[in-house]
């Protein structure tokens, strides 16, 4: 997978945007989709609480389609991560 500048630049701007209203967030990584290899997704820790869960995705999906209509690249943001690690801690 290979990111260009300007993508690098706009999953930092996401990542600015989504920190400033969700500190607890992190990013972990970023991924093709397997569906969209043209796709990206932004990986990030999941927010403890599931209503605050929500707002990242409405948030972020904003933020993205932003993206998508200015400059043409499709990115997603993910939140998982944090809640899964629960998930196995629990079992």
């Amino acid at each position: 997978m290979r990111i260009n500048f300007k993508q690098e630049e706009l999953i930092k701007k996401i990542m600015k945007s989504v920190r400033r209203k969700f500190p607890e967030v992190e990013f972990i990584k970023i991924t093709e989709s397997p569906e969209d290899p043209e796709t990206l997704w932004i990986n990030v820790t999941a927010p403890k609480d599931e209503d605050r869960e929500m707002e990242l995705i409405k948030f972020a999906g904003n933020k993205a389609i932003d993206i998508l209509l200015d400059y043409g690249y499709y990115f997603l943001v993910m939140p998982n991560g944090q809640r899964d690690k629960e998930i196995l801690l629990a079992a």
